[in-house]
């Protein structure tokens, strides 16, 4: 299984291997198939052709596929095996539920020399999710400048094995806030992978630390676009979450107001009166914050990232970021990169 949730399968005979896939659960979002063609390095010119051939994968249930693996082993090797046999091992079953029961005796009679803090995690996270859902960036710095030691439970025996379950705990909740605070719940889903995926990656306490806070940080980020101010409308929210979805594409209003079943001027004013800013700008500013994330936090060149957000050039794209932001691509790079 890749860390995209693509997977595929293979029988030996022989000299002979039989691969079954790939394929996935669901079917991915263009604006997530072109990000893993940018992070696969995939030429832009060949994104498309890319993105068109995963999605004509016909998506299946992991269980579907290996009853497939098992199907093609019988007709090969004529062995008969049934999905429980290599997906459920009964030794491992019998050992966990041994070990669980080690685990409750253990509890009930082991006398500790000091009595435990008491946890205090819950007040803290209701403190944080709350800040991620309603996308207030500037209460998570003003909270991350005083955050009190958290004393949680204990979630493995080994430190980095704790510090990587927190950080999933952790994620799963502050994905689920950004939710609530309207972002969209396949690109949440999507993003909180993403982070978890990266996190078993990392060997090193300050860098799990280092990772948690951007990834609440990213989170607060894209609810607060969404939510454009404390009362966003629902058109707002809309107009946020299709432009979000839509970053690697040059977005058009009139392809936004036809996905909002809108006249594109019945849409620009609206908009404009409900928020103050008008579609042009809000896209802009959409693309940019997304640039300034990859510039911080991705090796990717310049070119590279003003492809992937849908410039006809690197010119454009430069010249869009420095009238934005009042500074170059590569001056911004060098001064809140990585």
């Amino acid at each position: 299984m890749t860390p995209q949730f693509h997977y595929y399968g293979i029988v030996n005979s022989g000299q002979t291997k039989i691969v079954v896939g790939p394929t996935f659960p669901v079917c991915s979002s263009d604006q997530v198939l072109r990000e893993l063609a940018f992070r696969a390095d995939v030429p832009p010119d060949e994104t498309e052709a890319f993105v068109q051939g995963i999605k004509s994968i016909i998506p299946l249930p992991l269980e579907s596929l290996m009853q497939m693996l098992c199907t093609v082993n019988h007709i090969l090797n004529r062995e008969k095996l049934q999905l429980e046999d290599i997906a459920i091992f009964s030794d491992e079953q019998a050992s966990l539920q041994s070990a669980s029961q080690k685990r409750r005796v253990r509890r009930l009679t082991e006398e500790t020399a000091e009595i435990p803090l008491p946890h205090n995690t819950y007040d803290l996270e209701q403190t944080l999710l709350s800040i991620v859902r309603k996308g207030d960036t500037a209460a998570l710095r003003q909270w991350a400048s005083r955050a009190p030691a958290v004393r949680g439970g204990t979630l493995a025996g080994e430190a980095l094995r704790q510090m990587r379950n927190t950080f999933i705990v952790t994620t799963t909740l502050v994905s689920r806030a950004a939710i609530r605070g309207g972002m969209d719940i396949e690109e949440a889903f999507s993003l909180s992978d993403a982070y978890i995926q990266q996190c078993e990656l990392l060997n090193a306490p300050d860098r799990l630390t280092n990772l948690q806070y951007h990834m609440i940080g990213e989170f607060t980020e894209r609810v607060e676009r969404v939510r454009h101010g404390a009362h966003a409308s629902r058109l707002a929210s809309l107009v946020a979450n299709y432009v979000q979805k839509h970053l690697s594409e040059p977005i058009s209003t009139e392809a936004l107001a036809k996905e909002l079943y809108m006249g594109r001027t019945h849409l620009s004013t609206r908009f404009h009166k409900e928020t103050g800013e008008t579609l042009a700008a809000f896209i802009t500013k959409g693309k940019m914050e997304e640039a300034k994330r990859l510039l911080r936090w991705s090796d990717k060149p310049v070119t590279a990232i003003g492809n992937y957000l849908g410039y006809s050039s690197t010119g454009h794209f430069g010249s869009v970021f420095k009238k934005t932001v009042g500074l170059t691509p590569s001056e911004y790079r060098e001064k809140h990169g990585k």
